[in-house]
Parts: C-alpha cells; structure tokens; sequence
C-alpha cells in the first residue's frame, strides 16, 4: 500500500509539472503572437479555440439541465476569470516569462483574504503567516522604490508588473467563486456557462479591435488553446492522484519553465529579486495549502479541474 501511494503521489507531481510546462509553453505562444495581434483577439481566440477541445466533452456530460438558482454567481465567476486572462495576456507579452508566470501564481496568496472577506471562512493563524509571506514575495518581485519621496508605495513599481499581479487577484476571485459555485452546481453545468459568458465578454471587444489574423497568427492562437486545455487536463489528472496540499509544490515549476524559456528564446536575465520572490511565494502558497480550512462539500476532480481553470486560460 505503501508503494502504491508513493506511485500515485510521483504521477500525480508528473502530470502537475507536465501541466505547468504546457502553460509556459502557452506563454511562449502568446509573447509571439502578440507581436501581431492586440490582446483581445489572444484572449477571445484562446476561448474559442477551448471551447472547441471542450465541446465534445460538455455534450456528452448532457446539457439538458442547465437551470441555475445563482446565475449572479457564473457572470461573476466568467467576468473575473476572463478579466484575469486578459491581464494575464498583456503580462505575457510585455514581461520576462519568469515573472509573469510567477505573478499568476499569487492567487493562492489572494484566495484566503476573498474567503474571509466574502465566505466567512475561519483563517489560522498559520494561514496568516503563509499571507504575509507570500506578499513578502510580491514584494520583491514587483521591486518598490522605498526610499521614493512621499513614501509612495507603488513609487517604482512597473504598470506591466501591477497589471500581472490584478490578473493573480482576479483569478483568486474566480476560483473562490467556483468554491462557491460547487455548493450546488454540477461540474458541467459551471463548465458551460463559464464557456458562454467568457465567449460573449472576449468578443465584444473585437467589434472595435478586430484584426484578421495571419496564417502563422492561427496556427499560434490553436497552440495556445491546445497547450492551455491540456495544462488544466493534466492539472485535473494529477490533482486527483493526490491530495493539493501534496501537490502544491510542484506547481511553481511554471517558474522554471518561464525562466528557462525567456533565457532560451530572448536571452531574459534570472535576477536574484525573482529567485527570492519566487521562494517567498512559493512557501506562502504552500503554507497556505496546508493550512486548515474549512472543505467545501463537494470536491470532485471535476470540479478541481474548474478550480484549476478559475481564471480559465490564466492556466
């Protein structure tokens, strides 16, 4: 028993890394096409193009029971991960992969303070250290200017930067959505309106922002869509091999993926400030994992799989 615990724990960390690689690689693919196109054609073509992969899957889950007594619920759920994706994007585009990833990767972060503020979820006190420390590592990465005259405490403070970590804060509020969405709703259902509201915001903007893409731009926008829906498909798979708080770990190799291909790709410095944030954050995250807290009452790998998606795309 024993060994076969080991087992699961070991694939579950390979499909978490294998995860974490395909949304690097997703970064990679939208550094590059937004070369040539605006963000909001990224954003609606990565939707559309998850949509299709999960098309297929939606109607063999059966659709016929697509009633909801929380429809407030889905749009706040689909607005915040489609907000957080498109800051997200932009980061991407603009930033060193290394701390764009990192930035995404604050939600865990951000999700206790959303708990406490809105579920009225019991925080410990380990759960406070872990906040304090994964700010800690905001911190460092966004690197303030403190001697900045004022006091300002955003002085020297990149906007690209601030961009990235409201994506980290949007995604937090989608995946406590969904904490709240489980309560009641199925796992298809959740699935289904956040696919048609994250389709209807994304392109709405195309009707001022339309650009017609290029052969080569298609080709990238179905590599996004494809490494991202993979990513969330790995996620899920490993998140049911074992528990999150064991899995944790492994998910901050987004770092590294991002790190060695902005190194590779566009000769991107590793700086000290994102090695140490990235470690700061990374042991919040984890400190937070571990920390108790009250367990939803459905908690399905299905419904890992959304949580993992909350800020859908994001990851």
């Amino acid at each position: 028993m024993a060994s076969l615990s080991a087992q699961r724990l070991l694939l579950g960390a390979a499909f978490i890394v294998a995860g974490e690689l395909c949304f690097a690689t997703m970064g990679v693919g939208i550094r590059i096409v937004s070369q040539e196109l605006p963000n909001a054609m990224v954003v609606f073509g990565r939707n559309m193009i998850g949509l299709l992969i999960l098309g297929p899957w939606l109607l063999r889950r059966g659709l016929t029971d697509l009633r909801t007594s929380v429809p407030g619920l889905h749009l706040l759920r689909a607005a915040a991960g489609v907000s957080a994706m498109y800051c997200f994007f932009y980061a991407l585009a603009k930033m060193p992969l290394a701390e764009a990833m990192l930035l995404k990767l604050t939600a865990p972060v951000f999700m206790p303070l959303i708990a406490v503020l809105w579920l009225r979820e019991q925080v410990t006190a380990l759960l406070w250290v872990a906040v304090g420390i994964g700010f800690a590592g905001v911190v460092v990465i966004l690197e303030p200017d403190l001697a900045a005259e004022g006091g300002a405490a955003l002085a020297g403070v990149s906007p690209v930067a601030l961009v990235g970590l409201a994506g980290g804060l949007l995604a937090a509020l989608a995946k406590v959505t969904v904490r709240r969405l489980s309560r009641s709703e199925p796992a298809a259902r959740i699935v289904f309106y956040f696919a048609l509201i994250a389709g209807t915001i994304s392109a709405a903007p195309l009707l001022w922002d339309w650009q017609t893409p290029s052969a080569s731009a298609l080709l990238w926008i179905a590599a996004i869509g494809g490494c991202a829906t993979l990513g969330q498909l790995a996620l899920t798979r490993g998140l049911s091999l074992a528990p999150a708080s064991r899995m944790g770990a492994f998910g901050y190799s987004a770092v590294i993926f991002g790190a060695a291909y902005g190194w590779l790709l566009w000769d991107e410095p590793i700086t000290w400030h994102v090695i140490g944030g990235s470690l700061l954050v990374a042991v919040g995250g984890l400190l937070a994992g571990h920390a108790k807290r009250p367990v939803p009452a459905r908690r399905t790998p299905a419904a890992a799989a959304i949580r993992g998606a909350g800020g859908a795309g994001a990851g």
